[in-house]
Parts: structure tokens; C-alpha cells; sequence
């Protein structure tokens, strides 16, 4: 009986037996440790499952944060794009109005206006030339040097008014009131300051720039000493009646290199009508005085664009 597995079933019934060989047995071990093994792959399936499921919940988190991040972004990349094309377009325009302001410079300097040429090259050209007469009009005596003057005299022959003997008049007379603010036609060094009864009478010279000079005769008194350097526009005198004068009067001398010069030329010259001097005075080499500073203005907007660059450096 050793061979075999009895199991006893008992009910109200009454006992039943049942009686199993060793083959039964040996089935019975080797589907029970089937059954295990499944089991334990089962779990580890599952387990395995549990894992990858949480992985990917973890992952899936990650990428809606990053799309999160990403929509964000391009919301971002989408503002950022629309400023800069509206930023274009105002840039663009005012370099429309940069060009058509341009063009009206060029205009009133009287350069070839050229619409397609390089904006750059055309700002260079232009800053060069109006630098040139702002320099010109500067340093070489330009308009009146009294306010509102009436011209009681122009240069030329004519009869003295005290002596009555023709002589040629070397500069041009302003019929204006003792004490008359008397200034600089331009940038120079007073020269002369000569205090006198006779002749000119109180009598003042500016030495200015390339040349020329600009005396200023029959004065009340000075503002200015001999050696100061003055500028366009400074007050240097007040007018008066000294010497040999009729009566209250500016008598306003232009000369170059110590020849007289019609004043006249010089009081009408400024920006608008620039060029006006070069056929109106002559004498003087003109071309070869406009070579010579614009070269020196050229070569200083060099030397400032530098500065601004190595500025432009030094603050990045």
C-alpha cells in the first residue's frame, strides 16, 4: 500500500475512499510545480507591467511638461517674431525718412541726389560737405557784424564826406547810432586794438583763419583785448563817431592776405547761397581752400567715428 495516496472524503453520508498510484502522485508534483512556476512568471510579469506602467506614466508627465514648455516657447518665439517685424518696419521707415531727409540735404547742398546709391556713402558725402561751409562760414568772415544795419556807404570810388576828395572806398559804411553792439563775423584773434582821434579812429582788426582779416574803424570803445581769440557771433565792440567821421558809423573792412575785399559778397553769404562766394570774389584760389578742409574734415569725422566705435567697444 506504500505505492499508493489514500484520501478519505467523510460527510453525513458516510466515508468515502480514494486511492491514488505513484504516477498520479508524480503528476500531481509535477503540475503543482507547473502551477508555481506560473505563478511566480505571472508575478513577475506583472510586476514587470506595474514598472512599465509607472515608467511611462513618469515619461508621459515629462513630455507634457515639455510640451508645456515647448507651447510656452513658441508662444514666446511668436511674440518675439511679431516685435521684430514691427521693429523692421519702423526701422525701415525711418530709413525711408533718413533717405528722403537725406535727399533734401542733398538738395540744398547742391550735390547729385542719388536715391539707390549707399545710404552710408550719402550720409559720409553729405555730413563731409555740410561740415566744409559750416567750417567756411565759420572761419571766414559771413554776414553783417551789426544788427539791422542800413548800408550808408558801399565799397568803391566816391567823394569823402568831410574831406570832399574822391578816393576809393576799401570797405562799406552801416549807418547806425553810437553804442551799437559791434560782433565776430567769424572765429579769429583780435590783431589790433588802436585807440585814436584821428582817421580810422578807435580802430580793432581780427585776424582769422586761411588768410583773411576784418577791421572794424571809427569805434565807441573795445570789448575784446588785443591777443583774445573770439568766435563767430562774439561781441568784440560797440560802434561810435571817432576820428575822421561825419557822423555815427560802422566802417567794416573784408581783406586777404592784406588786399581789400568787397564786403558785400561776404555780409549776403551763408548756407542757402553758398556757392555764391566762389563767383563773386576772385582772386582767391577757392578750389584749392575747399580741398584743403575738406581733406581736414574728413580726416577729423574719421577720427570721431573711431572714438564712437572704440566708445561702442569699450561699453559692450
Amino acid at each position: 500500500m506504500k505505492d499508493h495516496l489514500t484520501i478519505s472524503i467523510s460527510s453525513v453520508y458516510g466515508s468515502k475512499h480514494f486511492r491514488f498510484g505513484r504516477s498520479f502522485r508524480h503528476t500531481f508534483k509535477i503540475i503543482s510545480y507547473a502551477i508555481i512556476i506560473a505563478l511566480v512568471v505571472m508575478a513577475s510579469v506583472i510586476y514587470y507591467l506595474v514598472n512599465e506602467a509607472e515608467f511611462a506614466k513618469i515619461k508621459q508627465n515629462e513630455l507634457e511638461t515639455r510640451s508645456s514648455s515647448l507651447s510656452r516657447e513658441l508662444t514666446a518665439l511668436t511674440e518675439l517674431k511679431t516685435n521684430l517685424e514691427s521693429d523692421l518696419l519702423e526701422r525701415e521707415e525711418k530709413m525711408q525718412l533718413v533717405s528722403d531727409r537725406l535727399g533734401d540735404l542733398e538738395n540744398l547742398l547742391g550735390m547729385e541726389n542719388d536715391a539707390t546709391g549707399e545710404l552710408k556713402s550719402r550720409l559720409d558725402t553729405a555730413a563731409i560737405n555740410s561740415s566744409v561751409r559750416i567750417t567756411m562760414l565759420t572761419q571766414i568772415p559771413s554776414g553783417a557784424p551789426v544788427k539791422n544795419a542800413r548800408t550808408s556807404s558801399g565799397y568803391g570810388e566816391r567823394i569823402h564826406p568831410v574831406t570832399g576828395i574822391k578816393r576809393f572806398h576799401r570797405g562799406q559804411d552801416f549807418a547806425v547810432n553810437t553804442g551799437t553792439p559791434v560782433y565776430a563775423p567769424a572765429d579769429g584773434i583780435i590783431e589790433v586794438t588802436r585807440p585814436s582821434n584821428e582817421g580810422s579812429g578807435n580802430y580793432l582788426r581780427i585776424f582769422h583763419s586761411h588768410g583773411f582779416s576784418s577791421s572794424y574803424s571809427h569805434l565807441s570803445k573795445f570789448a575784446a583785448n588785443k591777443g583774445d581769440f573770439v568766435k563767430k557771433g562774439d561781441l568784440i565792440a560797440y560802434s561810435g563817431n571817432s576820428g575822421l567821421s561825419s557822423g555815427p558809423h560802422l566802417h567794416y573792412e573784408v581783406r586777404f592776405i592784406g588786399r581789400a575785399l568787397n564786403p558785400k559778397p561776404f555780409l549776403d553769404w551763408d548756407v542757402d547761397n553758398f556757392d555764391s562766394i566762389f563767383k563773386n570774389v576772385r582772386g582767391i584760389g577757392w578750389e584749392s581752400l575747399v580741398g584743403t578742409i575738406e581733406l581736414r574734415v574728413s580726416h577729423q569725422l574719421q577720427l570721431s567715428s573711431q572714438k564712437v566705435a572704440q566708445s561702442t567697444d569699450t561699453l559692450k
